[in-house]
C-alpha cells in the first residue's frame, strides 16, 4: 500500500500542472470517464455528494453541472496544493455553480465527517493511493445513508491484447511526457508501478463487497483500462 506521506508530497509537488498532464497522458479520455461517472451518478437524483480524494476538483465540477441545482457537492482531499488549485477554479465559475460545490482537507481513512450523511460518494483515480483500501472503503460506507450509493472510478487491469502495449506506454513513454510537462518525472513512475499492481476489476469488486457494500456491479471502460464500480449501502 502507498506511503500517505510520500503521496502528499508527490501531489503537492505536480498540483500546477496536474490537469494539463491528465489530458495530455489520456489523450483526453480524462473528460469521457468523468463523463460516465456523473452519468451514472445522475440515475440516483441524489441531494448531496462527498466526492473524495477530489484533488483539483475536476470531478466535483463535472458533478455541479451535470446534477440538478439543489445538490451540494462536497470535495475532500487530504492535498493542500491540490485543493488550493480546486479553490483557484471554483473563485472563476459562475455563483450559482460556486454555491453548489465547496472544498475541504480530510483524509480518506479518517474523514472528519459524521455517520451517513451522504446520497452518494464518488471517488476517482484516490483508491489507488489510500494506504489501506478496506480502511477507506469503511469510511465511505460510514458517510453514506442507508440506500446510498458509491461510485468507484480507477484503473484497471487491461486487456491482455492490450498489456504489452499499455505497459510499455505506463513505463517507458508516460513518465518521459510527465516529466517534461510537470517536471517531476518520478511522480509518474510511482504512477505507473500503482497502477501494475492495482487489483483487477472483479478484484475491487470483492474487495467493495467486503467492506459491507451490497450490488455491486462494475463497467470496463477503454478496453478495460478503467473500470468504473458502483454499489449501494
Amino acid at each position: 500500500m502507498p506511503d500517505p506521506v510520500a503521496v502528499n508530497s508527490m501531489f503537492g509537488r505536480i498540483a500546477r500542472r496536474y490537469d494539463l498532464a491528465n489530458h495530455l497522458l489520456s489523450g483526453g479520455m480524462d473528460i469521457v470517464w468523468r463523463k460516465r461517472l456523473v452519468a451514472a451518478v445522475s440515475r440516483y437524483s441524489p441531494r448531496n455528494v462527498l466526492d473524495l480524494a477530489t484533488g483539483s476538483g475536476d470531478v466535483a465540477f463535472a458533478l455541479s453541472r451535470g446534477l440538478p441545482a439543489g445538490t451540494g457537492i462536497l470535495g475532500m482531499d487530504f492535498c493542500e496544493p491540490m485543493l488550493d488549485e480546486a479553490n483557484l477554479k471554483r473563485a472563476s465559475l459562475p455563483p450559482a455553480l460556486q454555491h453548489k460545490v465547496t472544498f475541504r482537507k480530510g483524509d480518506g481513512l479518517a474523514l472528519p465527517l459524521p455517520n451517513e450523511g451522504f446520497d452518494a460518494v464518488t471517488i476517482s483515480f484516490g483508491l489507488r493511493n489510500m494506504a489501506d483500501r478496506p480502511q477507506a472503503l469503511s469510511e465511505m460506507r460510514r458517510v453514506l445513508r442507508p440506500g446510498g450509493h458509491l461510485f468507484v472510478l480507477e484503473f484497471s487491469q487491461p486487456n491482455r491484447w492490450l498489456k504489452p502495449f499499455y505497459f510499455f506506454y505506463l513505463r517507458k513513454i508516460l513518465p518521459r511526457i510527465a516529466g517534461v510537462v510537470t517536471g517531476d518525472r518520478s511522480a509518474y513512475i510511482y504512477l505507473n508501478e500503482s497502477i501494475e499492481k492495482f487489483p483487477t476489476r472483479s478484484q475491487l469488486a470483492e474487495e467493495i463487497r467486503a467492506a459491507g457494500f451490497s450490488n455491486v456491479t462494475s463497467t470496463a471502460l477503454t478496453f478495460c483500462s478503467v473500470a468504473l464500480h458502483e454499489a449501494a449501502r
